[in-house]
This record gives C-alpha cells, sequence and structure tokens, in this order.
C-alpha cells in the first residue's frame, strides 16, 4: 500500500484533473457506434482493426475487479452457478481515451487437457479460450463476441501501481521464485495456491472489449432454455426427453421469430468450442426479440480437443432446423481449400501470443464440423430440406434507426 501511493504522488495522481475530452475517432467509440442489428460490427470493419491494436498497445490506466467479483465480496449465491471461489479471476482494466477491457489471466498452458473428472462448472476458464472463440465467432460470419486479443499485462505496473481498490492491492504477494502473483478475493477459500503469477512481471492474459454501458444500450440476461444442471447428480428435461424441442416451440419467443435458429447458431458455436457452460444468453433490447444473441464468456471453451461433447448440440439435433446463411458458410469451411482449421490457424497467428492453439484442438474443430453437417443431413433425411433449412438470406439491410444510439 505505502509503495502504491509513493507511486501516485510522484505521478501526481493525488490532485484533481482536468477531465480528459472523449474523441469522436477513439476505437472504442466507434466500435460501439457500429453496433447493428446484424451484429456487433461489420463484416470489414476498420474500427475493429483499430480497437484490436489499441488493446494490444494502450498504456493500463486503471484496473479493479468486475462486478461479478465485487458481489462474490458481498454475497454469493451459488444456487445456481457453483464457483469454486478463488480460481476465476477477472479486472477490468481501463485505457486512454475511455476504453476498458476485461481482463482474464492465464490459468492453464495450452497443452493441458481438462481433466475428464471435472465437471464443467468447475473447469478453469482459458485466455486463450477467448481469442480463439472471438477468431472462431469472426470466420463463421456470427460477428457475436466482443473483439478480444492476447497481451503481455506487466501486473506490477499495470495492475497493482494503478489500482484504487484495496482489495486488490492487498491481494498481491512476491512467490518464493520471485515472481508477482496475485489471487481472486473471495468470501470463503481463497488460498495463495489459485493465484496468478507474472514472469516475474509479466503475465499472458485475454483482453475483451467491453459493450456500451447498460443505460446507454440495455441488455436482457435470458436463461438458456437447453441449460444444463448445475448440480453433481441432476439432469433437465431437455436431457432426457428426446421432444423437449417441441415443448420449447409452443412458448414464446421461440413459437416465431429468429429466437430459436439464433439459440441453435450457438449451440453450434459452443459445440466447435466445446463449451457446456451457456446457461445464459443476451441480447440488445433495442433489437427486439429477433435480435441477435451475444457470445460472451468463452474461457471455459477448447478444453479436451480429444473429446466431442455432442449433446451441447442437442438444440440443433431435437429441433432439426439451421440457418441456410449458417448452413452454407458450414459447407464452406468444410470443404479442402477452405478449412476451417487452416482458416483458424491462419487467422489466429495475427494475435500476438501466437500460437493460441494448439494443433490437437485446431483439428478437433474440422472432426466436429463434420458433425455438425452430418446432424443436419440426418435432419434433412428424416424431415426434408425446405423443412429443415429456414431461408433467411433474403432479410432486407437492417434500416439505419436500427443502430445503437450512444450519446457522448
Amino acid at each position: 500500500s505505502r509503495r502504491h501511493k509513493l507511486y501516485r504522488e510522484e505521478l501526481n495522481l493525488t490532485s484533481p484533473a482536468a477531465p480528459l475530452p472523449l474523441r469522436p475517432e477513439a476505437s472504442w467509440l466507434q466500435f460501439h457506434l457500429g453496433i447493428s442489428r446484424d451484429g456487433l460490427y461489420p463484416r470489414s470493419s476498420p474500427a475493429v482493426s483499430r480497437l484490436l491494436r489499441d488493446m494490444q498497445g494502450f498504456t493500463t490506466i486503471s484496473a479493479d475487479y468486475s462486478q461479478d467479483e465485487k458481489a462474490l465480496l458481498g454475497a454469493c449465491d451459488c444456487s445456481q452457478i457453483v464457483k469454486p471461489s478463488g480460481v476465476h479471476l477477472k479486472l477490468v482494466l481501463r485505457f486512454q481515451d475511455f476504453g476498458k477491457a476485461m481482463f482474464k489471466p492465464m490459468r492453464q498452458k495450452r497443452d493441458e487437457e481438462t481433466p475428464e473428472d471435472f465437471f464443467y462448472f468447475v473447469d478453469f476458464q482459458r485466455h486463450n479460450a477467448e481469442i480463439a472463440a472471438f477468431h472462431l465467432d469472426r470466420i463463421l460470419d456470427f460477428r457475436r463476441v466482443p473483439p478480444t486479443v492476447g497481451r503481455l499485462i506487466n501486473v506490477t505496473k499495470e495492475i497493482l501501481e494503478v489500482t484504487k481498490n484495496e482489495i486488490l492491492q492487498s491481494v498481491f504477494f512476491i512467490s518464493p521464485a520471485s515472481n508477482v502473483c496475485f489471487f481472486a478475493k473471495c468470501p470463503y477459500m481463497c488460498k495463495t495456491e489459485y493465484a496468478v503469477c507474472g514472469n516475474p512481471h509479466l503475465l499472458e492474459g485475454s483482453l475483451s472489449a467491453f459493450l456500451p454501458s447498460l443505460n446507454l444500450a440495455p441488455r436482457l440476461s435470458i436463461p438458456n432454455p437447453w441449460i444444463r444442471s448445475y448440480s453433481f447428480d441432476g439432469k433437465e428435461e431437455w436431457e432426457v426427453n428426446p421432444l423437449y424441442c417441441n415443448t420449447v416451440r409452443e412458448i414464446y419467443p421461440y413459437s416465431n421469430g429468429n429466437r430459436l435458429l439464433n439459440i441453435i447458431d450457438m449451440a453450434i458455436f459452443d459445440f466447435l468450442i466445446g463449451n457446456m457452460d451457456r446457461h445464459h444468453y443476451e441480447m440488445f433490447t433495442k433489437f427486439g426479440d429477433d435480435g441477435f444473441l451475444l457470445h460472451l464468456d468463452n474461457a471455459r471453451g477448447f478444453g479436451r480437443h480429444s473429446h466431442d461433447e455432442t449433446s451441447i448440440l442437442a438444440p440443433l439435433s431435437q429441433c432439426c432446423i439451421i440457418k441456410r446463411t449458417t448452413l452454407l458458410r458450414l459447407q464452406l469451411l468444410a470443404e479442402p481449400e477452405y478449412r476451417l482449421s487452416d482458416v483458424m490457424r491462419e487467422s489466429l497467428l495475427q494475435d500476438l501470443l501466437a500460437p493460441v492453439l494448439t494443433e490437437p484442438h485446431l483439428l478437433a474443430l474440422d472432426r466436429r464440423l463434420q458433425l455438425i453437417l452430418k446432424a443436419v443431413r440426418k435432419c434433412i433425411d428424416t424431415y426434408g430440406e425446405v423443412k429443415v433449412v429456414a431461408n433467411d438470406t433474403t432479410q432486407p439491410e437492417a434500416p439505419a434507426s436500427d443502430k445503437v444510439k450512444l450519446t457522448t
């Protein structure tokens, strides 16, 4: 604490300073202004390219716990989601131009697989999974994952010395190997065994750009109809009833519109990355019931390349419906000249932490893609292409009024 105080006094950070002006050309603002009914950003977005570069290079000016961590400090409702305390840690880092990103530190090496005996709700959160999920989402043309990059963070200079949170300051320590470490502060069982450590100061992590604040762009958090049981022995109805989709189809908003098709898009995305932890989804209220679903919190993906969890595909296999645009993109990525693993490998080379995924994880994408296409073929053989493939290729372009409106 004394070092932190001296550091702030040295930079004259204790005296009030004039507020910084908001620059209209700031990459964070341009990213927010580019959100539309079709996705978080246009297909070719220079603003997103600049945002990725800025997150990789801009200096951190403050650090704090996320709202999730702050909630855990006050009260933990574990009836729905079981979180092993101290294991999961994420911080909010702020940059110049009012930029803000979620930092998730490296918890697991790239060549480590999730142990077979781990339940999905106690799995590690992997920084490289967040990075890879953004690239895959962009390749699939969903554009529903916020821009995410990898970065080496100096935990001393870019977290400890810029944070005003005394609790966050208090969890830093020097390890026996002389590395700077810190751990999550939580109401029970917080131990230094759960700490993340620099080498001695530098630590790998992912940075995911924040979405517009809720007062500017309100969002809904909605339980996934195919939510899993978050107990050690329970099962949900969809896990035991193969006709479960018939029930879902009778419930608004899944009874009409694009919501069910968007759920199936999300299931396809989660199956490819191996994410079993999609208990909720979020969407912008401005775009109504047919708006796209945000694919947030993907850190539990890419845990086991040797196992394909086909139950994640239950929405597709039980409902037997898929968007034509999604199917065409999947079929293209199954072609030898556009093989998904090759496209992903090339895309991930752009990240500073490359290689982001090991080769077995890349090859698993090709294998899982074939399983998706096999499930679609089975549906078509049973119900016919007209009923299975939903034509969404003739949707009109969203009017300008459907852009997220932000004020400065």
